[in-house]
């Protein structure tokens, strides 16, 4: 019996150490509908979650799972992602339409299992099926594991800031109409702030969002980019601002008057009410370096100090950065840095198995009979990666790839440029990309670093380039032509930033390193959304490896039909 008692006691005691404890299980059910909106002076029926715009938050801890029941009640298909988590051998939930699963069909339901791991910050979900996202979308908040707490002093409230995009139009008929002709879309009518495009706009100055503030105290700001084509400058007037995470990872403290986010990405920012109690106003406005027309609009929302407080007129606005200072979104950028911390630890990959180089350019579709009215002779406006525009397929690749089902995709997606010319400078090439359903395997465990190289093809600029079902290390970044002997002297491989999306500038490159130990199916494109609709992304078909544990999950008793297969 002593022995039993002693057995025991070390298996406890092994448990104590070793053992890990599974994180809850939550529930959420989100109901996709139609509902009346009015801003800007006008009424609009648009798709939304459980009638709110943005739509509900989730709130987890750091390990936990939720299951989504998602019930469409809309008129056509759609999906939702979980944008940066990643989803460990789970695929099947991620959300991509005819990536990773077919669209939700209008009047049925489909629970998704979302798998939170290492992920902690603010993340965010939305649609993933044409642009539905423009109104469906919301915030993913994932607090520290129990028993633990941030890395920066706890602050005293916290507020969500989402930006998002707003038409005056059903965003379907925008979408549809470019999509028809070839042409470039139309540009938004106005940003928003939490759903309101602020005091600066007609009919809009009584619905202002407003975040009331004790003097003295610390508040933390969660700002999720959902716009759908812009990157923005954001601050608060007269108040300094501390980046101290993003894309759910901490980041050293960065003390700034400004921040610069992309589209897809999210930003943890403590702000101090410590000037005189009065109302200032938070505002962001748009950053372009491209030729292409753009929303140029600013929205805000008010920071109120709390108490009986005359308000200032004129309220005072931040000074933000112009729309094409990219000097000013550089220097921002390039400060990020991981926490790196003996609690935060990082492990950036160092020796590479495999190399990608892989260039981003907006390009043109040659339309049969000048049949298009995208450009003066006919064809219709693209993008590609290595000069190869992704088609989606007619039946999910995920669901094929599973029933080797090889006639939906092919895997030849070239891993370096087709033609190598001067990427940034006087283009002597075809604008004209191929198209196809090409992706990219890899085997389980490569270790992966892909230089993305903007070129100055077609409309050169900025791109927001997104990676599901990893996070990834961005080790170096620069202006011209990547130079594979010279550049890699240059890395970061201390504390790069841990992200999952990233801004490569134009004519400009970008290095990201990852290990490739999450198997499945997962996808890689630009986050402007009308650059995914012409095609600037491809999937990547991670295999499984020699165990259970390596593998993918097995298929759910139920995934939403393809309509077309």
């Amino acid at each position: 019996m002593g022995l039993m008692y002693r057995f025991l006691g070390f298996m406890f005691l092994g448990c104590l150490l070793f053992c890990k404890a599974e994180g809850a299980i939550r529930h959420y059910d989100f109901v996709v509908k139609e509902s009346n909106f009015t801003r800007l002076c006008s009424t609009k029926s648009m798709l939304t979650v459980n009638d709110s715009f943005p739509g509900p938050e989730i709130h987890v801890h750091k390990g936990d799972t939720v299951f989504v029941n998602v019930h469409n009640q809309g008129t056509y298909g759609i999906t939702i992602h979980w944008h940066g988590v990643k989803m460990p051998r789970n695929p099947w939930s991620d959300g991509p339409e005819y990536v990773t699963q077919c669209p939700i069909p209008a009047g049925t339901n489909f629970t998704q299992e979302i798998n939170f791991s290492t992920e902690e910050g603010t993340l965010w979900w939305h649609a993933h099926s044409d642009w539905s996202r423009a109104t469906v979308h919301g915030a993913i908040i994932i607090y520290p594991a129990h028993g633990t707490s941030y890395p920066y002093p706890k602050p005293y409230g916290e507020q969500t800031i989402v930006l998002a995009s707003w038409y005056k139009a059903d965003v379907m008929e925008v979408y549809e109409e470019a999509v028809e002709s070839g042409a470039e879309f139309n540009t938004s009518d106005a940003f928003t702030i939490n759903g309101q495009p602020g005091a600066l706009f007609d009919c809009s100055t009584g619905t202002t969002f407003r975040l009331a503030v004790k003097k003295g105290e610390t508040y933390l700001l969660r700002i999720i980019n959902a716009i759908l084509n812009e990157e923005m400058f954001f601050g608060i007037a007269e108040h300094n601002l501390t980046v101290v995470g993003t894309d759910g990872f901490y980041t050293k403290p960065i003390n700034t008057e400004y921040i610069m986010i992309t589209p897809g990405q999210t930003m943890d920012v403590l702000v101090t009410a410590n000037q005189p109690a009065s109302y200032y106003y938070m505002a962001a406005s748009p950053f372009s370096d491209s030729e292409a027309a753009f929303d140029n609009a600013t929205t805000t929302a008010i920071l109120q100090y709390i108490g009986n407080l005359p308000v200032p007129s004129p309220i005072p606005l931040p000074a933000l950065p112009g729309t094409n200072d990219t000097t000013a979104a550089s220097n921002f950028t390039t400060k990020l840095r991981s926490l790196a911390s003996s609690a935060h630890p990082i492990s950036v990959p160092k020796n590479i198995t495999k190399h990608i180089l892989m260039t981003v350019s907006v390009n043109l579709i040659f339309c049969p009979n000048d049949s298009c009215s995208g450009t003066p002779d006919g064809d219709r406006l693209g993008a590609s990666l290595n000069n190869q525009s992704f088609v989606f397929p007619k039946t999910d690749i995920l669901e094929a790839y599973t029933r080797n089902n090889f006639s939906e995709f092919t895997t030849d997606f070239p891993l370096e440029p087709p033609i190598y010319f001067n990427f940034t400078g006087d283009v002597n090439v075809t604008v004209y990309a191929g198209q196809g359903t090409k992706v990219i395997e890899l085997e389980y465990g490569e270790v992966v670093e892909l230089v993305y190289q903007g070129t100055n093809i077609g409309n050169a600029q900025n791109h927001p380039m997104h990676l599901h079902g990893f996070s990834f290390f961005l080790v170096g970044t620069g202006l011209g032509n990547f130079n594979n002997q010279t550049d890699p002297d240059n890395y970061n491989l201390i504390d790069p930033p841990e992200v999952n999306t990233i801004q490569l500038p134009k004519k400009g490159w970008s290095a990201i390193r990852f290990v490739a130990d999450n198997p499945g199916v997962w996808f890689l494109h630009c986050h402007f959304e009308r650059h995914t609709t012409w095609g600037m992304a491809v999937a990547i078909i991670v295999k499984n490896g020699g165990t259970t544990s390596t593998s993918m999950r097995p298929r759910p008793a139920y995934m939403p039909p393809c309509p077309n297969s």
